[in-house]
């Protein structure tokens, strides 16, 4: 199958310097406590990074007052026997893989990297270590176990699926799901595990809002020019995720592309839309209302009471090169963590996530909803190695992305992303566990 033409981001070069924005943000980053349901407060390979990059705060903060802070957050994980999983390392797993492009059918042609010739096979073996503690290795049986009778949908753009298509490989080795779909489109799946009673889904959904296409070649001829409409619900996805127990929300490469912004049905700006009168805005400025939006919609359905996990910004990797200039990503192994870091319009992405984040988790909190961050954002800014490059089509094919560093081979680094969501859910089963047992206690 071949690479989704519209899953593209916009050639970097065009976008305006926003480095006031940034500036911003990180001084947001230096004065206000952000949620972070795992830690308390700030995500600490953030913490890392800002004092091993002092001078990128300098506007904001000494690195003596990061030191200080990152200390105090280091001495309450310490204190409440808490460990930061998304915080770590990748480690040789000489174990690994799990399963094979071979005895999994749910992996698309452009993931499937090892079926187009590449020729090493490490980006498959290794694991994540997070400092301080361990992260397990998937285990199919206790993940379908826990979610005997439930669901699960996923709601993004293709690397939304790209996680779904893990999980489905990952749960292979035990047990593989009939189609029980709605509709022939393959944007919206939704799969039944029948010994387990479990449902899962994917919501196609890039811009968490409702959206209509403009023109199919856009103003710099790029790809999809869309109508974004930041304060109306994608109604494609909110009429359809009411009686699910978890959903994945996620968001990201699909607003590098040129759009018309509205609120209240008048247009209020646009990105790299070139026309006269119309204010180029912001990158940031769509995504946080989108995902404002979201979070609103979510609170807003009065049925819904399941958990909603925001699965983070996922990072490309293209070098020497913008994705329609020659762009690639011929790494063959992990950066440590001081190799590299969050920056520029990846790091004002994520930033806004957890923002957005704090706000609709208060406002849920309010009516019993919980959310959770499934944070991904540093475990894969470290896999510059993970994606197909030019191994996810054949060699001579016509496809619109030639090297593609922006989905992920199938065995690789995204099941990462679905050992994290079995712990967490772990950490859901046993909480609600030990609540059943305390309240039994109390009515003996």
């Amino acid at each position: 199958m071949k690479l989704d033409s519209m899953e593209l981001p916009l050639a970097k070069n065009n976008t305006p310097k926003i480095v006031v924005q940034i500036t911003l943000t990180l001084i947001v980053l230096a004065i206000i406590p952000l949620s972070y349901p795992l830690l308390g407060n700030y995500p600490l390979f953030l913490l890392k990074n800002s004092c091993n990059n002092s001078s990128d705060y300098s506007q904001s903060s000494s690195p003596s007052s990061h030191d200080s802070r990152r200390e105090d957050l280091i001495r309450a994980l310490q204190s409440e026997k808490r460990c930061d999983i998304f915080s770590g390392e990748w480690v040789p797993n000489p174990e690994g893989p799990y399963y094979t492009n071979t005895t999994c059918w749910a992996i698309y042609e452009h993931q499937n990297c090892l079926k187009f010739g590449r020729p090493d096979t490490d980006f498959m073996k290794w694991r994540w270590k997070p400092d301080g503690c361990d992260l397990p290795i998937f285990n199919p049986a206790q993940f379908l176990e826990i979610v005997r009778g439930k669901s699960l949908a996923f709601i993004g753009d293709s690397v939304a699926r790209n996680q779904m298509q893990s999980l489905i490989c990952l749960l292979s080795r035990v047990d593989y799901p009939v189609d029980v779909s709605y509709m022939p489109d393959e944007r919206f799946k939704r799969w039944k595990y029948k010994t387990y009673n479990f449902t899962l889904a994917n919501y196609w959904s890039p811009h968490l809002v409702k959206a209509k296409e403009a023109d199919s070649n856009g103003p710099t001829h790029t790809g999809l020019f869309n109508d974004l409409y930041l304060d109306e619900f994608d109604e494609e996805w909110t009429t359809h995720i009411e009686d699910f127990d978890y959903i994945v929300i996620s968001a990201g490469h699909w607003f590098f592309r040129p759009m018309i912004l509205y609120e209240n049905n008048q247009v209020v700006g646009c990105r790299y839309c070139l026309k006269d009168n119309v204010t180029d805005l912001p990158i940031s400025y769509g995504y946080r209302r989108a995902f404002r939006t979201a979070f609103k919609a979510i609170n807003s359905l009065e049925n819904f009471k399941g958990i909603t996990f925001l699965r983070t910004y996922a990072p490309s990797h293209f070098e020497n090169g913008l994705w329609n200039q020659g762009g690639d990503c011929v790494r063959t192994k992990p950066f440590r963590s001081n190799e590299t870091s969050l920056e520029g319009t990846d790091f004002e992405f994520y930033m806004t996530q957890l923002e957005e984040f704090k706000i609709a988790e208060k406002q849920g909190n309010k009516r019993g909803l919980k959310f959770r961050l499934l944070d991904t954002t540093q475990a894969t800014l470290l896999r510059p190695d993970g994606h197909p490059s030019r191994y996810g089509h054949l060699k001579n094919e016509n496809v619109t992305m030639h090297n593609d560093c922006v989905h992920w081979c199938l065995p690789g680094p995204i099941d990462t992303w679905n050992d994290f969501l079995l712990e967490m859910l772990k950490m859901e089963d046993n909480y609600t566990h030990s609540n059943t047992l305390s309240v039994d206690n109390k009515t003996r």
